[in-house]
């Protein structure tokens, strides 16, 4: 299963909730598609079949038990498996790569024996896998007699998704074994051994063996394994009995578990109690305790009688809200609630700030009919103070709603955003300078309004028609132009429309490349480098993860480090990449990897977000349908530094923010792209 990251996650919450108080939708165009022209057929001899054994066993009268079909459901509670809904299906997975421990054992084509899920409409998942008579998976001799035999082959059922190719697995897709959404349980603080589940083995004869236990040191498929004959045919094995459990059912059913990314659900406890499973779970497994200076029993200490005494929900959420404001990271955050935001940040003036590199703050639009505009305020004009205070102390003093913050940079523009929102009804008094140089105070009055919120943020101004990878050539500068707006949507689709961008680029002849990423809120960093991957004719290996291990008491690293591996297609040609602040997370490492080897141009007004925790195992469900949010992944190079988290991806072009760019009378970041692109070719 691909890695997960999400956007700031109380901002994710907040796209969906607000946009039912939004005024108005913008839409947009679907680009067209065009079928390229099929390549003539020839004609080519056939392979001759290998033969097959003859069957070995066959339900019916003799056999009335032998296993034909399993079916079951597929429980999920984590947020991002709803990306790997568009081409889902269940695999009966081989499990010679976990037999071997080998991460990057390959799943054989002719082996892959898929079956059906259905999505139902209340949401939940069910799947059905006919059982081929002979499997085509690997053997495996498990049976520890010192003899060399046939031996057996192991199969999980397994939940996946297409991404690249076709309807079958492919290297990208995925190898080894699966640790979540398969019939196996397995064990993420010990190199994901298998601890128990159920196991689907087949067995040529009845002269063959497996085991009845995981013998002394806990672990299957080892020496020290018992064995013992094992029928021909199918069979389901129970790991969780002591012996295993080995039967035959003619449709077993066999419901998957989800593993280490299912959510964990405080529901059902009180508010303080809650409160407190959760800060001792966050205070181990959080990865960045050091560098952010957190104090956990401190935090503790302060919010724990805020629980206690919580009333209702209400109460409850604005203490959570108000402790994942205490730790300075963009992953952290509380779902969205509509009732306090309205009664904090409800009212507005219908005007929208910018900060320009000389330190100006300006008006950059005012709404018609909005309260702003009744005040004679225009798009250019300078703010100068904000209720009775010099500007930049003003500023300083907020608080952004969709906070916490990986860095000041993202902090300090949304604090822009946030300056303007008050309670409904709020009076203040404003100074400012006209673009004619005269100025003004007025004393406005927030009313309520939502659009200059959604003017404001990307993620919340983002067009719900477009598709998330689009594409077109600069015609003036002849050169391609590729945005992807995120890394969480149906993969599959995503995989098309960026493969074929890459393709037609390669076709075309098409000399360089800008690839914008300035409002891009993360998801996948697997498919994040395999996007990369069409960049680099050779591997490049960007970093290593950890997490916290409950049985070591420390932070371990994977043995397997994040890496980028050539795609099948290369474009050559040289790359500039757009960011912004709202490049977070799965961008910022796609971002990152692209700027490795000097690959490309980073450009850019300001750093990415800096938040590149890795969030997958840290969901969290607790009273009154509330959700948090905390990352567990901590990213390191390969030297030991901490990657990203707290600086963001540094632009090689740092582009001033100018009244013309902050106007959006240019766009001066993609001008300076394309001036560094023409340069390297030379232009």
């Amino acid at each position: 299963m691909r890695r997960a990251d999400l956007l700031p996650f109380s901002l994710m919450v907040a796209v969906l909730m607000l946009g039912s108080l939004a005024c108005s939708l913008f839409t947009g165009l679907l680009p067209t598609q065009t079928i390229p022209e099929q390549p003539a057929k020839t004609s080519t001899p056939r392979p001759t079949p290998t033969a097959l054994p003859p069957i070995p066993v066959q339900p019916g009268a003799g056999n009335p038990d032998e296993p034909v079909y399993v079916y079951g459901d597929i429980p999920y509670t984590s947020p991002f498996f709803v990306n790997s809904l568009s081409e889902p299906f269940i695999l009966l997975e081989d499990q010679a790569g976990f037999v071997a421990r080998d991460r990057e054992f390959e799943f054989n084509l002719p082996g892959q024996m898929i079956g059906p899920v259905e999505v139902h409409e209340d949401g939940s998942l069910t799947y059905s896998l006919p059982l081929p008579s002979i499997p085509l998976g690997t053997y495996v001799d498990v049976d520890n007699n010192g003899s060399e035999d046939k031996g057996v082959q192991v199969f999980a059922a397994a939940y996946w998704s297409n991404t690249w190719g076709g309807p079958f697995l492919e290297e990208r897709d995925g190898t080894g074994w699966s640790t979540a959404y398969a019939s196996t349980l397995t064990d993420p603080e010990n190199e994901d051994e298998i601890t128990g589940g159920i196991l689907i083995v087949w067995s040529p004869d009845d002269e063959q063996a497996f085991p009845t236990g995981f013998g002394e040191d806990g672990l299957l498929f080892t020496g020290d394994d018992p064995t013992t004959p094992i029928p021909a045919g199918y069979n389901i094995v129970e790991l969780n009995d002591e012996p295993f459990q080995v039967y035959k059912e003619v449709r077993p059913e066999i419901t998957l578990n989800e593993g280490v990314v299912a959510v964990n659900d405080y529901t059902e406890d009180d508010y303080a109690t809650a409160f407190q499973k959760l800060h001792e779970k966050v205070a181990r497994e959080y990865p960045f305790t050091a560098e952010k200076n957190v104090d956990w029993q401190a935090l503790y200490d302060r919010f724990a009688p805020r629980m206690q005494s919580a009333g209702d929900a209400n109460e409850f959420y604005a203490a959570l809200r108000d402790f994942t404001w205490s730790i300075p990271d963009a992953h952290v955050g509380v779902s969205f609630n509509a009732e306090i935001f309205y009664q904090e940040q409800g009212g507005s003036f219908g005007i929208r700030l910018a900060e320009l590199s000389d330190g100006r703050v300006i008006v950059v639009e005012v709404l018609p009919d909005s309260t702003g505009a009744d005040a004679g305020l225009v798009a250019g004009a300078e703010i100068l103070t904000w209720d009775g205070k010099p500007i930049q102390e003003a500023l300083a003093e907020v608080m952004p709603y969709f906070g916490p913050y990986s860095t000041e940079h993202h902090k300090h523009l949304e604090q822009l955003v946030f300056l303007t929102r008050l309670p409904p009804d709020t009076q203040i008094e404003i100074g400012y300078r006209l673009p004619d140089g005269s100025e003004e105070q007025q004393r406005l009055t927030a009313e309520v309004e939502y659009e200059s919120l959604f003017r404001s943020i990307p993620e919340l101004r983002s067009d719900p028609l477009t598709l998330p990878v689009s594409v077109r050539l600069l015609e003036d500068a002849s050169l391609g132009y590729i945005r992807i707006d995120t890394f969480s949507d149906d993969y599959h689709l995503m995989a098309q429309l960026w493969e074929d961008a890459i393709r037609n680029m390669i076709d075309n002849e098409i000399p360089g490349l800008i690839i914008d990423l300035r409002t891009n809120g993360g998801g996948s960093s697997g498919l994040a480098y395999d996007f990369a991957g069409y960049l680099f004719d050779e591997e490049i290996v960007l970093y290593q993860g950890s997490y916290y291990n409950e049985r070591l008491g420390e932070f371990e690293f994977s043995d397997y480090p994040a890496r980028v591996e050539p795609g099948p297609l290369y474009y050559e040609g040289p790359v500039a990449v757009l960011v912004s602040p709202y490049c977070v997370s799965a961008c910022e490492g796609f971002a990152y990897a692209l700027s490795q080897g000097g690959r490309s141009t980073i450009v850019g007004h300001y750093p990415t977000a800096g938040a590149f925790g890795e969030v997958g195992r840290g969901q969290y469900e607790l009273p009154d349908e509330i959700s948090m949010q905390f990352p567990t992944g901590r990213p390191e190079t390969m030297n030991g530094n901490l990657l990203i988290e707290g600086v963001g991806v540094q632009p090689d072009i740092v582009v001033p923010v100018t009244e013309d760019s902050a106007l959006e009378r240019v766009d001066a970041v993609l001008e300076a792209a394309i001036q560094s692109v023409l340069e390297q070719l030379g232009n």
